[in-house]
């Protein structure tokens, strides 16, 4: 079912590195027909980010670019340009990464293609959107990460500011994107009418920054870095175990009770420093002090049982290898088997939605760099003298 959503529609990518490519293999295994537009004799930075590598191949890349076609053009080279255009003539969508100004610079803004597809859906993915005074600058995920105050709630009081681990600004803007695409496409089928969606690292920041953003709008205090633990409850955070460490979520009076007659120690929860959330909120260490005395004293998986078994909210401490060979991530199906040429034991992790119980059915691989142009161009109309000519000339490859 997933995979029929968006079945007809094509869809032109000329976006690399992180978030561009996700938002279209999202669309991608959603059904759409994506060309993958890519620098002849280089393609996606991306496929240079090794390592780690499988079968010589960046990993990276691979986990970004299932579901397309690659087609390799010279958008710096004016008949490179003109393909172009010929392209977003038959697309449903095109989405860009570049620079606000780099692509009307080379002719195909939104407005330069909308007067030739007036149905046209036009996503533009930047770093710092597309109007104000930084708008021109690049901008990968750590680097806004700083700028929009994420480093500054991550890590260990007194600690120097850390990243997060993931690129969750890049994957973040690469789904607001490809919401904002299909909300088009539903639109459109309205009035018919093209759209331009914009999507900015630096919005999908100040979006993931909502709940510290809330707090210091209410009472004028930064937020600080906390470690594992937030701001507005607890216990809510990691403990030390006797061989690593549980997280123990308790969001409310009831499900503190049940931590504490768990762990053996009913009475914690009935301390007048610890009666209410806003109580345990302002003597945090005293309670974090208290809960760990009992933690400290088994084992990560004891701790896990018996808050478990009492419906207490928990989990232990997982690595990658870890939480990969876990029954439940297993039983979720998430990761799939999806082999490239060459690399015939390659795993994605699938997209994280199901319908009726199933998730899209399988995609297909990652494409070779520029695989697809010759199949691409004939149908435009193009023979293959013409297509030869074009490679001799450095326009196409």
């Amino acid at each position: 079912m997933l995979e029929r959503t968006l079945s007809g529609v094509k869809i032109l990518d000329l976006t690399q590195n992180v978030a561009g490519p996700f938002c279209t293999q999202i669309l991608g295994d959603m059904g759409a027909e994506v060309i993958k537009v890519e620098r002849p004799g280089r393609g996606d930075d991306t496929r240079d980010w090794r390592p780690p590598e499988i079968g010589g191949l960046s990993a990276t890349f691979l986990s970004l670019n299932r579901s397309k076609t690659s087609i390799c053009i010279d958008l710096d080279h004016a008949s490179g340009q003109t393909l172009l255009r010929e392209l977003a003539a038959q697309a449903d969508v095109i989405i860009h990464s570049l620079k606000p100004g780099s692509a009307e610079q080379r002719g195909f803004g939104y407005e330069d293609l909308k007067a030739v597809n007036p149905r046209l859906i036009y996503c533009a993915i930047s770093a710092f959107g597309q109007t104000g005074p930084l708008s021109g600058l690049p901008g990968y995920d750590p680097l806004v990460q700083a700028f929009t105050g994420i480093m500054s709630v991550t890590g260990q009081a007194g600690d120097d500011p850390v990243r997060v681990g993931v690129s969750l600004i890049d994957l973040g803007t690469g789904m607001w994107a490809a919401m904002g695409v299909m909300a088009a496409l539903i639109q459109r089928k309205d009035d018919g009418q093209g759209r331009m969606v914009e999507a900015s690292l630096l919005e999908t920041g100040i979006a993931w920054m909502t709940i510290p953003i809330a707090g210091y709008l209410a009472n004028g205090q930064l937020p600080r870095k906390m470690g594992s633990g937030i701001a507005i409850t607890a216990p809510y955070e990691l403990f030390r175990s006797a061989d690593s460490y549980v997280f123990v979520a308790a969001g409310n009076d009831r499900l503190f009770q049940k931590v504490c007659a768990a762990l053996g120690q009913p009475e914690i929860a009935q301390d007048p420093r610890f009666l209410s959330n806003p109580l345990r909120v302002a003597n945090r260490e005293a309670l974090h002090q208290a809960i760990e005395a009992i933690t400290l004293t088994m084992p990560t998986a004891e701790s896990v049982r018996r808050l478990r078994g009492a419906g207490a909210p928990c989990s232990e401490m997982n690595d990658v290898s870890q939480a990969l060979a876990h029954e439940q991530v297993k039983a979720a199906g998430i990761v799939e088997d999806l082999p490239v040429e060459g690399v015939p034991q390659h795993k994605v992790v699938a997209m994280p939605l199901k319908m009726n119980g199933a998730r899209a059915a399988q995609s297909s691989p990652p494409p070779a760099l520029g695989a697809d142009t010759e199949t691409v161009l004939a149908a435009l109309g193009y023979s293959h003298g013409d297509i030869a000519q074009m490679r001799q000339r450095g326009i196409v490859a």
